[in-house]
């Protein structure tokens, strides 16, 4: 499938996507999602270790 014809589609259009094209949009947001899903944990432990060296270090 062409990049450009999978730009140029719109879910809010009045047309079916194609499997093809159905399956590339998935992909893509299935992509996204892990890779936000991933930076989300990383902030919370990271955060999560800052509060716990900050209460350590009152101890």
């Amino acid at each position: 499938m062409l990049e450009k014809e999978l730009n140029a589609y719109r879910l809010t259009s009045m047309e079916e996507p194609t499997d093809e094209m159905l399956s590339v949009i998935m992909k893509e947001a299935a992509a996204e999602a892990s890779t936000s899903t991933a930076k989300a944990l990383a902030d919370y432990f990271k955060e999560i270790s800052t509060m716990l060296q900050k209460r350590v270090a009152v101890l």
